[in-house]
């Protein structure tokens, strides 16, 4: 096997000129020597468009370290879901911060289930692809088995549309695609969110007025029964004076009768 043969001491020159001619160049157009010396083409992080999971530890949000699937929140749990163009670098979280007793805290407790809080944020419009509109922020406590997963939560609170364990679309947002690549992510897509105030959707469930309706309507036919009652006894106490009257007058009518055979 023969061995690489050393550099002729006449190589040394021409790569020093070409150093030279590179600082030359450098020092013309205001640029440092190792970006031009530098392989062209560096690669940056794949940015896409996707449902991001995050629970709420304490008061902030923490990417989750598992999928849904495989995370089984704890009673008192709030999970979080928010769309967004990110990469591997970059967490957008849920853009408000609402606590367990925020969104479940006028939701019963059940035995065998548990309640979970749960955000859907899909994001800014800046998020979206092709000018689609995202929907409104919400919080929604769920009731689920106690050891439901963290894709059963959602699925107990959203409609939820899935490819291979990726949660493409929530609540039918986005309509198409499933955590697509994008090529160049707009410069507002990569501005910070403002805060945003995401309301609680009421439970039906911890309403009084279901139980409140069905009461009202024995006492309502009760009332009726009542007032049909007394209409009935003034109609006969009517006809027992005509009666009265008829009885007196034909009394007076046979004594007139008597008096004038007398």
């Amino acid at each position: 096997m023969s061995l690489p043969r050393a550099a002729s001491p006449g190589t040394a020159r021409p790569i020093a000129a070409r150093a030279l001619v590179l600082l030359a160049l450098a020092t013309l157009l205001g640029v440092a020597l190792p970006s031009l010396l530098a392989p062209a083409g560096t690669a940056s992080a794949a940015s896409y468009r996707f449902w991001g999971y995050y629970q709420l530890t304490g008061s902030t949000w923490a990417f989750a370290t598992k999928g849904p699937a495989d995370t089984t929140p704890k009673d008192g749990a709030v999970e979080g879901w928010r769309f967004a163009v990110g990469d591997e670098t970059s967490s957008r979280f849920p853009r408000a911060t609402l606590t367990f007793q925020d969104i479940c805290g006028a939701t019963p407790a059940k035995a065998g289930s548990k309640r979970v809080g749960v955000v859907i944020d899909a994001g800014r419009p800046a998020d979206a692809e092709k000018g689609a509109t995202p929907p409104a922020p919400v919080a929604e406590c769920a009731v689920v088995d106690a050891k439901a997963s963290g894709a059963e939560v959602l699925s107990a609170v959203a409609s939820v549309r899935a490819d291979k364990g990726l949660t493409c679309a929530i609540n039918g947002y986005p309509a198409t695609g499933c955590g697509g690549e994008v090529k160049q992510v707009p410069a507002a897509a990569k501005a910070a969110d403002p805060p945003v105030a995401i309301p609680v959707k009421a439970d039906a469930s911890a309403s009084p007025s279901a139980s409140a309706s069905p009461s009202a309507a024995p006492a309502d036919a009760a009332a009726a029964g009542t007032s049909s009652q007394q209409g009935s006894g003034v109609s006969t106490g009517t006809w027992v004076g005509i009666v009265v009257v008829l009885a007196v007058l034909a009394l007076v009518a046979v004594a007139a009768l008597r008096r004038r055979r007398a």
